[in-house]
C-alpha cells in the first residue's frame, strides 16, 4: 500500500495540502475512494475498507470481511488484546457500511458472551480467569458507541438479547477489588457501592441506551452515503471460536491466586481513571462521550508509540464538538502513573506532554499546572512507585521549560516537618532537577521562593578523606593515598599495585583501612566524570575485589562510596550501581546496606535508598529477562540449525556415493570442487549447530545461577522488610484492631485556602477547581502524622511496590 493512500487515509476530515485545504470529510472520503479503486486496480493486498468499493466490486469487499474474521480468530487464539478489540470495532463500522450483516455481528458478541459465562462457571470453567472473561464482554460494550444504534435500529430483539446476556454476566461476576492498584490509598477502594471498570463501562452503556444510541462523539461519515450504501450486498461473518478455559489444576488457594495474577497479567484493565479535575470541567460530556475519548486517546498512544510528534498533532485533532483538554490531561496522567506497570516507557508520556504544551501553547500548559496542583494536594496519599513516577516525570518536565514554576505557592513546605509528603516531594525534584542541570540554574530558578533553598541539596562535589588540607590529621592516609595516584599516574600494573597494598598497607594498618585508603583515592581519580569513573573500575576492578573478598568488606565499601560523594546522591547511585555490575558488590551485600539502621532512618525523609535499592533489584531482574529472552531466541534456531545441518551432510554423503570406475578403480564422479565445497558447508552447519546447542547449555546454566540469585535476593529483601516493620509497627490492639497510621493526620498536606480569594487564571483554562492555590496566600494546616508513623506508612508504601512488581518473579521461584 502506497504512503499517499496512508496518508489520505489518516488526514480525512483535517484541513491540510492533500485535500486542497478543503474540511469537508464527505469531499475527503470520495478522494480516499478513487485513490483506492486506483490502487486496488494494481495492487490485491489493500485491506481497507470503505463501503462504496462493495458497490462496485462484491468480491473485494467479501476478501475484506474473510480476512478480518481470519485475523479475529487468530487473535483471540493469541490472546492479541488491542487486535481483539480493534477489529470489533472495526466488524462494526463494517456493518454502518451495509458490509457486514447485523445478524453477524450479533452472533460473534454472543459467542464471546458464552465463552464468557463457561470461564465463570465452576465445573466447566476456570473463575481465576474472569480477566479474560471479563475482557471480551468489554470489547463487546466498547464496540456499541460505535455500533449500537445500527444494531439498534436493524435487529432490535436479537440486540436486547445480547443487552440481557451481558445484564446477566455481571450479575454473576465478582466485582473486582483493585486497591492494589489504586494510585491513591484511601479507604474508598474498599466500599462495595464503587463501581469496577466492568460495571462503570456497563452503567455508561444504559445511559446511552436511554438517549436513543446517539453518540456526538463518534463520527458517522457513512450517513452522507446511506443512499448509495443501501445498495450493496452484506455479506455474512463467519462464527469465531473462542480458546477454551485454561482448567484449575489445583484446589488450592494458593495456586488459584497465581493463575489470577497471570490472569491480571495478560488481560489487565486498560484504563484506571484519575478524577484529577471537578466533574464540571466536563459538564458538556456524557458519560460515553467521555468514555469514547478516552479509547481514540488511549489508540493514538498505542498507535504512535516512538512517533510522538505525529501523536501529539492527532491527540489535539480529535472530530468531537466538545473541549477535552481535561479529560486528556487525566488519561495521560492515568497511563503514566497505571499500576503495576504503564503500557509504555515513561519517557514517552514526558514526551508527548511537552508537545501537547507545544501544540496547545494558550490551553494545555495551564491544564498540566492545574493536574500537577490537584496531584500535589494528594501527594500523601498517593502510592509510593507513583510518587517517585510523578517526581521523575515533574522534573523532566520542567528541564524542558527552563525550570520555571511557581514555586512561591510551596514554600509553606518548607514550615512542614522533614518526613511530610509535601516536603519530601519537593525536595526530590529539586534534587532530580539539579540533576538535568546544575546547581546554581536550580537555585536561581527558585529565587522568588528563597525558603526553598534550605531543601536543596548540597553542592554536589566530592569529599576527599586524604587531601592535602587534611594531611596532616591522618599522614599515613594522605602518604599512602598519594603514592597510589602516583603508582597510577606511572601506569603501573594491577599486579604491582596489588602486591604493594599487600606488602605496604594490610601488614601494617589491617585490610579495611586499605579498603578506605584505595577505594577514596580511585573514587578521587575517577571523580572528574561517569566516564572517568567507569574507566578506573573497569582498569582497577581487579585490586577493589581483592580488597573485598566477603560481603562484610563490601558493605564496608559502599559506607566508603557514601562518605565520598555524602553531597551527591546521584553519584552513590551511579558507583554503587557500576560496581554491582563488575560483581565488586553483590546485591545481597547491597539490600543489607540498605536496610542498614543508618539508611533505615532516612526512609521516610529520601529517596537516597530506595534508589540503590530499586537499581539492585530491578539489575538482577533484568539479567534473568534477558537470559531467558536469549535462552527462547537459540531454542527456536536450534531445530532449523539440526535440519541445515542434517541436510548439508546428506547432500555431501549422496556426492560421495557416486562414483565410477577409472583404470579399474573406484573414485568419486563428483566434481572435486563441488565436493570441496559440499564438505566446508557440512562442517559449517555442524559447527553452528555445536555452538548454539553449547550456547544453550551454558545460557541455562547461567539461567539457573541467576534463579537461585533472585530467590536469595527477593527472601533476603523481603526478611529485611519485616524485621524493621516488626521493630517500628504499632501493636495490634487486644481485639484484633490495626492502628490506623494516619488517624493523627485527617487533613495531612491539605492547604486551607481562602474560596474568595482571587485565584490564578488557571480555573477556568487548565482545570483547577475554585480550591486552587490563591498566588502566594498558601496557609498550611499541621501535618500531623508523626514521624514513626510516616516512616512506617513510607516502608508500607515500597514493600507494597515491590511485592506488586515482582510478584511475577516471586510466583515463578515458588513453583520451581
Amino acid at each position: 500500500m502506497s504512503a499517499g493512500w496512508r496518508t489520505l487515509l489518516l488526514r480525512i476530515g483535517d484541513r491540510c495540502p492533500e485535500y486542497g485545504g478543503s474540511t469537508d470529510h464527505k469531499e475527503h472520503i470520495e478522494t480516499c475512494y478513487g485513490v483506492l479503486c486506483r490502487e486496488y486496480e494494481h495492487s490485491k493486498d489493500a485491506i481497507f475498507e470503505i463501503g462504496l468499493i462493495n458497490l462496485e466490486n462484491e468480491d473485494f469487499a467479501k476478501d475484506i470481511v474473510d480476512m478480518t474474521h481470519a485475523n479475529l480468530q487468530d487473535a483471540l487464539h493469541n490472546e492479541n488484546r488491542d487486535r481483539i478489540r480493534i477489529l470489533l470495532r472495526f466488524l462494526c463500522g463494517l456493518m454502518c457500511s451495509k458490509v457486514v450483516l447485523p445478524n453477524s455481528i450479533i452472533e460473534t458478541f454472543e459467542t464471546l458472551l458464552s465463552s464468557a459465562a463457561t470461564i465463570l462457571d465452576e465445573e466447566t470453567g476456570n473463575p481465576s480467569w474472569q480477566p479474560r472473561a471479563d475482557f471480551y464482554v468489554y470489547c463487546i460494550l466498547a464496540s456499541l458507541p460505535w455500533g449500537g444504534s445500527e444494531l439498534f435500529e436493524q435487529v432490535p430483539d436479537e440486540f436486547e438479547r445480547v443487552l440481557v446476556g451481558i445484564q446477566s454476566y455481571i450479575s454473576i461476576r465478582r466485582h473486582f477489588d483493585d486497591i492494589a492498584f489504586s494510585v491513591f490509598e484511601t479507604d474508598e477502594g474498599n466500599s462495595p457501592n464503587k463501581k469496577d471498570f466492568i460495571e462503570d463501562l456497563w452503567e455508561r452503556i444504559q445511559v446511552l441506551s436511554r438517549n436513543g444510541w446517539k453518540v456526538k462523539s463518534v463520527p458517522k461519515p457513512h450517513l452522507s452515503f446511506e443512499a448509495q450504501l443501501v445498495a450493496g450486498v452484506s455479506h455474512r461473518f463467519s462464527p469465531i471460536s473462542c480458546p477454551p478455559p485454561t482448567i484449575l489444576q489445583s484446589s488450592s488457594e494458593i495456586v488459584k491466586g497465581q493463575e489470577k495474577h497471570e490472569a491480571d497479567l495478560k488481560y489487565p484493565q486498560r484504563l484506571r481513571r484519575l478524577h484529577i479535575f471537578p466533574t464540571n470541567k466536563a459538564e458538556n460530556m456524557q458519560p460515553v462521550d467521555r468514555f469514547v475519548v478516552e479509547e481514540c486517546i488511549l489508540d493514538l498512544l498505542l498507535f504512535f508509540n516512538g512517533c510522538r510528534k505525529e501523536c501529539a498533532f492527532y491527540l489535539v485533532s480529535l472530530p468531537v464538538p466538545f473541549r477535552y483538554e481535561y479529560l486528556m490531561a487525566e488519561t495521560i496522567f492515568s497511563q503514566l502513573l497505571l499500576l503495576p506497570s504503564p503500557p509504555f516507557r515513561p519517557i514517552y508520556y514526558t514526551l508527548v506532554i511537552i508537545d501537547l504544551c507545544k501544540a496547545l501553547p494558550a490551553a494545555f500548559p495551564s491544564v498540566v499546572i492545574g493536574a500537577v496542583h490537584a496531584l500535589f494536594d494528594r501527594i500523601s496519599n498517593m502510592d509510593m512507585e507513583c510518587r517517585t513516577r510523578l517526581i521523575l516525570w515533574f522534573s523532566h518536565h520542567l528541564s524542558n521549560f527552563q525550570f520555571i514554576w511557581p514555586w512561591q505557592e510551596w514554600a509553606y513546605v518548607k514550615d512542614l516537618p522533614k518526613w511530610a509528603p509535601q516536603r519530601v516531594f519537593v525536595q526530590e525534584v529539586l534534587e532530580r532537577e539539579i540533576r538535568l542541570s546544575y546547581f546554581d540554574k536550580i537555585k536561581q530558578s527558585i529565587e522568588d521562593a528563597a525558603e526553598l533553598e534550605e531543601l536543596l541539596p548540597p553542592k554536589a562535589g566530592p569529599n576527599f578523606r586524604y587531601h592535602t588540607d587534611e594531611g596532616k590529621e591522618s599522614p599515613d592516609g594522605y602518604r599512602l593515598s598519594k603514592e597510589l595516584v602516583g603508582m597510577v599516574r606511572g601506569k603501573k600494573t594491577v599486579h604491582d599495585i596489588i602486591s604493594w597494598i599487600e606488602e605496604q598497607i594490610i601488614p601494617a594498618n589491617g585490610a579495611k583501612f586499605a579498603l578506605d585508603v584505595v577505594s577514596h583515592t580511585l573514587l578521587d581519580i575517577g571523580s572528574k566524570s561517569f566516564t572517568h569513573l567507569i574507566t578506573v573500575l573497569e582498569r582497577y576492578y581487579q585490586i577493589i575485589s581483592k580488597l573485598c573478598p566477603n560481603e562484610e568488606m563490601q558493605l564496608l565499601l559502599m559506607d566508603e562510596v557514601s562518605a565520598y560523594w555524602k553531597n551527591s546522591t546521584q553519584m552513590i547511585a551511579i558507583a554503587i550501581d557500576r560496581m554491582m555490575g563488575y560483581r565488586l558488590i553483590s546485591n545481597l551485600a547491597i539490600v543489607k546496606w540498605v536496610f542498614s539502621p543508618a539508611s533505615v532512618d532516612q526512609f521516610h525523609v529520601s529517596d537516597r535508598p530506595w534508589e540503590i535499592l530499586r537499581n539492585a533489584v530491578s539489575k538482577t531482574y533484568n539479567r534473568i529477562c534477558d537470559l531467558r529472552k536469549e535462552i527462547q531466541t537459540l531454542r527456536k534456531g536450534l531445530p532449523a540449525a539440526k535440519e541445515a545441518s542434517e541436510k548439508a551432510s546428506k547432500e555431501l554423503e549422496e556426492a560421495k556415493s557416486i562414483i565410477e570406475i577409472v583404470d579399474g578403480q573406484s573414485v568419486p564422479s563428483e566434481n572435486p570442487g563441488r565436493l570441496r565445497r559440499l564438505q566446508v558447508r557440512a562442517d559449517k552447519t555442524k559447527e553452528e549447530e555445536v555452538n548454539i546447542e553449547e550456547s544453550l547449555e551454558a545460557k541455562e546454566a547461567l539461567l539457573a545461577r541467576g534463579l537461585e540469585e533472585s530467590k536469595e535476593l527477593l527472601r533476603l529483601l523481603f526478611k529485611s522488610f519485616v524485621d524493621v516493620l516488626t521493630e517500628r509497627l504499632p501493636p495490634v490492639s487486644a481485639d484484633g484492631e490495626v492502628p490506623n497510621l494516619r488517624a493523627g493526620d485527617p487533613n495531612a498536606d491539605s492547604v486551607t485556602r481562602d474560596p474568595e480569594a482571587t485565584t490564578m487564571e488557571i480555573d477556568d483554562e487548565n482545570g483547577a477547581d475554585n480550591d486552587s492555590h490563591p498566588n502566594g496566600q498558601n496557609k498550611k494546616a499541621g501535618h500531623n502524622v508523626g514521624e514513626l508513623e510516616q516512616w512506617c506508612l513510607c516502608t508500607l508504601g515500597y514493600l507494597k511496590s515491590f511485592s506488586r512488581q515482582y510478584a511475577t518473579e516471586w510466583a515463578r521461584i515458588a513453583m520451581a
